[in-house]
């Protein structure tokens, strides 16, 4: 059966690109949000208001359409359950149940044989000094993202104020890898299992915020291969039906460990919306309403991908600036319509290259950060 309404939980620029392409697959997007500005708003068919933890109106939002999707992972699973609704959501709420929590995911993960930092929850301080050293890093266990509730403590005294400031035992422990890169993927899967890969991306985050993406990765065929290797048995072992970011730890010595999975579209596919046949956004559409899933070829030799972050308070559009990005060749600018403030992603830019222009990469973004960071 093909879907025609398809819900989304969240309202932001996740469920605002995929309404961009909701229109060319003959679907008709509602979404549940938090409020009425929220940028997924404005081109939805329908919306229901409601933050993404509030089941009773999820159970509204399920009247209205055929099948519910997830623009993030901040959901109440339990009050979810207790709706009586399990063939509605997209992925199913099986397949979330052991991802919400980053140590039950990393647990499926050492379950099924995946590569990952070793890993445990607090026991004492002195326990975890003797199993870690320094630095290591300690993370919240459920709603951390872009770098928020994720520490990395360098000695004794971190230790100990980290231990004063917030709950230690509610975290979960890690060791600190010194990886060469990080990586990325986007997998999707429909319900007939049938699974489609995009190429590794390399990507670059500062403060646990990502910068900016390279697709595809400078990586050598084997670290590849081993990359799309996990994704497809992440894939089938937890039966997705959706799309899944996953992203990797790439060592010096080209071991390769998962680091996350986060199970919806994800900032490290945002270069698809141009730079592939089709877009991850589309991509989930397809997968969760019964369509085929989407090429995922290259539509060039190559694609960077630049977050353009918010560096102020400010109400401004930042219009003049957008459009020097726009001078760059084969630039693409894609706004979110929010308002500013340090760290936020107010918006990302595209920017396709051929075969030359893929080994000045990293030229092309330090030109588009110049133009967005410059006075």
């Amino acid at each position: 059966m093909v879907v025609k309404r398809v819900g989304v939980i969240g309202g932001g620029q996740l469920a605002w690109m995929m309404g961009l392409e909701a229109t060319a697959l003959g679907i008709d997007l509602i979404v549940q949000a938090e409020s009425e500005t929220e940028p997924a708003v404005k081109i939805a068919k329908q919306f229901v208001i409601g933050n993404v933890d509030d089941a009773i109106a999820t159970a509204k939002l399920a009247t209205l359409c055929d099948v519910i999707t997830f623009e993030n992972e901040f959901v109440d699973l339990k009050a979810l359950q207790e709706l009586g609704l399990p063939e509605v959501f997209q992925p199913s709420l099986k397949t979330l149940a052991p991802l919400l929590d980053k140590y039950h995911q990393r647990s499926f993960l050492q379950q099924v044989d995946l590569p990952v930092p070793k890993f445990s929850l607090w026991s004492s301080q002195s326990k975890v000094i003797a199993d870690y050293g320094f630095p290591l890093v300690l993370k919240a266990r459920r709603h951390g993202y872009d770098g928020q509730g994720t520490f990395i403590i360098k000695d004794i005294e971190g230790l100990e104020w980290l231990a004063k400031t917030v709950p230690v035992e509610e975290l979960l422990v890690e060791e600190f890898i010194p990886f060469e890169r990080e990586l990325g993927i986007i997998a999707a899967r429909n319900g007939l299992g049938d699974i489609a890969v995009y190429p590794v991306t390399e990507t670059f985050q500062q403060n646990q915020v990502c910068r900016w993406t390279i697709t595809p990765a400078d990586v050598s065929l084997q670290v590849a291969e081993k990359v799309k290797a996990i994704a497809h048995t992440i894939l089938d072992k937890l039966e997705i039906v959706g799309v899944f970011g996953i992203e990797f730890f790439l060592t010096s010595d080209n071991r390769v460990l998962v680091n996350e999975i986060a199970p919806r579209t994800h900032n490290s596919g945002h270069y698809t919306l141009d730079g592939c046949d089709t877009s991850q956004f589309a991509m989930q559409l397809r997968a969760v309403s019964g369509l085929s899933l989407g090429s995922t070829n290259l539509k060039a030799a190559g694609v960077v991908m630049v977050n353009l972050l918010g560096y102020e308070e400010s109400e401004s559009d930042y219009q003049v600036k957008r459009d020097r990005i726009l001078e760059i060749p084969h630039s693409f600018v894609h706004w979110y319509g929010k308002t500013s403030r340090p760290g936020r992603k107010l918006g990302h830019v595209t920017v396709i290259l051929d075969e030359k222009k893929l080994t000045q990469a990293k030229s092309v973004i330090e030109e588009t950060e110049s133009i967005w960071y410059g006075e």
